[in-house]
């Protein structure tokens, strides 16, 4: 079933969609205005298909939702619960909340530095693709698994390729070390035993997203768990291993009795949204050795009696994975301070707009008293 075919007629029981106790009570508040549940299939701008226990159907922004959302990330996303008001003269149904999120991933939007970009929504589990060819590139492993886990999801990672790979084992082995304590799995999708492992993390009423750049396999994956080949596929270059964008739209897919997953078109960048915090987060392994620090504030790098770069000295923290900290510190600054500065820049025009219409209000007045 594909969120294409909107007169198929199939339908859904609300947990087959993901739907649960925790959503049911978002959902209260809505249920005495003659609002329905639904989850949001595929985007189309201002449109959206949507999965609901009666099937598939177009809906579009109640007028006061659009107006009431200024934020880009207020907008419904794939992945999305909203409440719906059906009216059967009318072909579309409109849309008139949206519930809280369980989780979200983001990123900071592609050459727009104080923009965040939202690119789903309610996931369980994010599997990140990552070729094992000539793309295979630790620094942006380390940079998705930061952005999975500070978006409430579990990050699986998904070492793909590996028959282009002469000795798979070394670049796993490689990469449990910038993604400590994340499940890893290294297949090929060329064969439906080879998605195998994937499975486990399939089950009814969850969420999967496949997550990755161009060329790395998502197409293919989905294929062989389907079991039919849905998905457009691309060879990819063979110099550098990338490929051209096969998935052109995010989309949810229901895999019958296997939960669902959410396809994503192939990233070229990705640069963290959130700050410094949420990268501590992220790095738990330095976060607990910094508590062995002389100092509370400790930054790791000239200090004395820092327990983080002794750790390195003694080979207990691979230098690779302190730099790799540091320079996602050092980006979640920078981006904080220009989110602070833009905050500044929207105050003050804010500002010059309220002194503005009181001086036109006084001006109109004293005119009037003439």
């Amino acid at each position: 079933m594909t969120a294409a075919a909107c007169n198929s007629g199939e339908s859904w029981q609300l947990d087959t969609l993901g739907w649960d106790a925790e959503f049911a009570a978002n959902f209260r508040p809505y249920q005495d205005q003659d609002l329905h549940p639904a989850r949001v299939a595929i985007t189309h701008n201002y449109l959206y298909q949507l999965y609901t226990p009666q099937g598939e159907i177009m809906a579009e922004l109640a007028g006061k939702l659009r107006h009431q959302a200024i934020r880009s990330d207020a907008l419904p996303v794939v992945g999305d619960w909203v409440a719906i008001r059906k009216h059967s003269a009318e072909p579309k149904a409109k849309i008139e909340a949206l519930l809280p999120r369980r989780s979200s991933f983001a990123r900071k939007a592609a050459g727009e530095p104080t923009r965040k970009q939202l690119v789903a929504a309610n996931i369980d589990t994010v599997f990140l693709v990552c070729g094992l060819d000539n793309d295979f590139n630790l620094k942006r492993i380390e940079r998705y698994v930061v952005a999975i886990q500070t978006s409430g999801a579990r990050a699986v990672l998904v070492l793909n390729k590996t028959d282009l790979c002469d000795d798979p084992k070394i670049r796993q082995a490689s990469t449990v070390a910038v993604a400590p304590d994340t499940t890893i799995h290294a297949i090929t999708a060329l064969t439906p035993s080879g998605t195998e492992p994937l499975l486990a993390h399939l089950t009814p009423g969850q969420t999967c997203a496949l997550i990755g750049s161009s060329g790395v396999g998502k197409s293919t994956i989905i294929n062989q768990l389907l079991g039919s080949d849905r998905q457009r596929t691309r060879s990819v270059r063979s110099k550098d291993g990338r490929g051209r964008h096969t998935t052109t739209q995010r989309e949810l897919i229901i895999l019958p009795d296997k939960g669902m997953l959410i396809d994503t078109p192939g990233m070229r960048e990705l640069q963290l949204w959130d700050d410094a915090t949420s990268i501590n987060d992220a790095f738990e392994d330095i976060t607990r050795l910094a508590n062995e620090c002389r100092f509370r504030d400790c930054f790791h790098d000239q200090e004395p009696g820092c327990a983080v770069r002794a750790a390195v000295k003694t080979g207990q923290l691979l230098s690779s994975r302190l730099n790799g900290y540091h320079r996602l510190q050092r980006e979640g600054h920078v981006l904080k301070e220009r989110q602070t500065e833009l905050a500044r820049k929207v105050e003050h025009r804010r500002v010059k707009i309220v002194h503005r219409t009181m001086r036109t209000l006084r001006h109109n007045r004293l005119t009037d008293e003439k």
